[in-house]
């Protein structure tokens, strides 16, 4: 398989990686850990190329070199896609990653006709959260025919990663964002509380305000100049997530990142694999183009087992040429009926245009 794994060694990388295998794959795995990476490539019997990202672009393209698409799993995304997306451009190889930052479906949709005319497709967000919202907008969207405004929350996924812990610690402090007659704007973390009824054992709970990438991706797949993400917290959270912003300067600091990751190092190391057998999440919308309303909902498997699914199936299909050049969402790509592909996934219309919402 001409697939480089970026980042193979992280907790979802070793879930994509595993999974990649199981299905009669032989990805090559890459990371900056030389000694990490070459257990990991003895374990599954895989080949491994050990390299960094901080030297010059022409180093890292030797690197890609014969492989049609890299797919990143190695965060915060914000450091390691810049690097890799020029490596890519240079070597004619596809790209894809399993971010949720904002930053980073930025930055990719400012590659986007350099990528056309290089030939290669840029796919950001080939995992949760990014891969059901998406295609639970781009849904909601078939239903009304145009998009004005689009709000979407998600609940779900108690247990985190060690690498969405250093990402969520290089946010903290930065508030929130959302789309606003199409262009992004900054506001306080926990700008906005929405009760939002999540159902499916969820019920309804409180969600705020976050800096999620659905702002970037989803007026791409459904034309919405208006966009606002929400997620499901704890009612002392919100309190929290409120003082946070006033000591940014502080936790934006290097010697507390440093610090951060230590911490992280020693105290996170993802959801078990009970907890992925048995955790859902729920991805909630609500869209309207003025005068009708459509709204939805989808029910997936633990987000960390869900990405790893969903990950590997795009990956397949971007090696497989079934991805058109340029930047793409999960659901421009490859239609909005592709979460329906993995198992666990319910989609339910709650409200279609022109019934009484």
């Amino acid at each position: 398989m001409d697939l480089l794994v970026y980042g193979s060694y992280g907790y979802t990388g070793r879930l994509i990686a595993h999974r990649l295998v199981r299905r009669g794959r032989e990805p090559t795995l890459a990371g900056r850990n030389r000694d990490r990476l070459e257990d990991q490539a003895d374990a599954l019997g895989l080949e491994s190329r050990a390299f960094s990202l901080d030297g010059p672009t022409e180093g890292i393209v030797e690197y890609l070199e014969g492989f049609d698409a890299v797919l990143n799993c190695a965060g915060p995304f914000v450091d390691t896609c810049g690097p890799l997306v020029e490596a890519c451009l240079e070597a004619g190889t596809d790209y894809l990653d399993i971010t949720g930052e904002f930053r980073v479906f930025e930055d990719l949709i400012e590659n986007d006709d350099r990528a056309r005319e290089a030939g290669i497709a840029l796919l950001p967000g080939a995992g949760f959260d990014i891969v059901p919202s998406d295609c639970l907008a781009a849904f909601l969207a078939d239903q009304l025919g145009s998009v004005e405004e689009l709000t979407i929350g998600i609940a779900g996924g108690a247990s985190i990663s060690a690498g969405t812990a250093r990402t969520i610690l290089r946010m903290a402090g930065e508030g929130a964002v959302v789309r606003r007659e199409g262009r992004l704007r900054r506001v306080p973390a926990a700008d906005d509380v929405r009760e939002i009824e999540f159902g499916r054992g969820y019920g309804t709970r409180s969600a705020v305000t976050v800096p999620w990438a659905d702002v970037v991706s989803a007026p791409r797949s459904t034309g919405a100049e208006d966009v606002t993400a929400y997620a499901a917290v704890p009612s002392p959270a919100i309190g929290l997530m409120r003082r946070m912003e006033r000591l940014a300067p502080l936790v934006g600091s290097r010697p507390a990142r440093w610090l951060g990751d230590r911490l992280i190092d020693a105290a996170i190391s993802g959801p078990s694999a009970r907890e992925r057998a048995t955790g859902s999440a729920v991805v909630w919308a609500e869209a309207t183009d003025g005068d009708d309303v459509a709204r939805g909902r989808v029910e997936t498997s633990e987000p960390y087992g869900f990405t790893a699914q969903a990950a590997t199936a795009i990956a397949e299909r971007v090696v497989a040429g079934e991805v058109d050049p340029g930047y793409q969402t999960p659901a421009t790509a490859l239609g909005p009926d592709l979460v329906l592909e993995f198992p666990g996934v319910d989609r339910e219309l709650l409200v279609a245009p022109g019934e009484v919402p």
